[in-house]
């Protein structure tokens, strides 16, 4: 019986070496075939869009307000975030808060900030679409979970006034678009 216990675990064990070596064998191969896919296509890129960080409402530039210290506080914090993920273009809307909520990244990035005009979305949205760079983009709150939704072709729609937590990342493999909706964890310390 002892035996026979031993030759029915041992087979056993065989039998499940011999799956795991299968299904390791199979993952392997759709990994080196994935990323040879992967490699040959220039169209997969990923852009992440967020709102501008908290403003300063207490600036005597009330056409163009500037961040608050959370705001600035927020800015390093996404690039914080965005530390080790790859980027080839960094977009923002011509305004102080948008630029300075970009500025972290890019300085960190070594890359120029590029203006975008938030009236033309559309244009815009070709412009992202046909560059097919990682990207992050820094808008409004009327802009960007708008922006978002025309990149996925679903209804998004604006953010919340008082919300500036939210980090949309989308990623696009060919005409396959899907979304992401980060909050991020930052606490300001004012």
């Amino acid at each position: 019986m002892f035996f026979t216990q031993d030759l029915t675990t041992y087979l056993t064990n065989i039998k499940h070496n011999i799956t795991l070596k299968i299904i390791i064998a199979i993952c392997f191969a759709f990994q080196i075939w994935g990323a040879e896919v992967f490699a040959q296509s220039d169209d997969v890129f990923t852009i992440y869009l967020v709102r501008h960080s908290e403003k300063d409402h207490f600036s005597n530039n009330v056409s163009d307000l500037p961040l608050s210290k959370c705001g600035e506080q927020r800015a390093i914090a996404l690039s914080s975030f965005l530390n080790d993920i790859h980027l080839d273009a960094i977009y923002s809307t011509d305004y102080t808060r948008t630029i300075n909520t970009a500025l972290p990244t890019a300085d960190k990035k070594g890359i120029e900030i590029t203006l975008y005009n938030e009236q033309d979305i559309e244009s815009f949205l070709n412009l992202l679409l046909e560059n097919k760079q990682n990207a992050l983009v820094v808008g409004h709150s009327n802009t960007t979970g708008v922006l978002t939704g025309l990149l996925v072709n679903q209804e998004i729609g604006d953010i919340d006034l008082d919300v500036y937590d939210h980090i949309y990342q989308v990623l696009i493999v060919g005409k396959s678009h899907r979304h992401n909706l980060f909050k991020s964890s930052f606490e300001c310390l004012e």
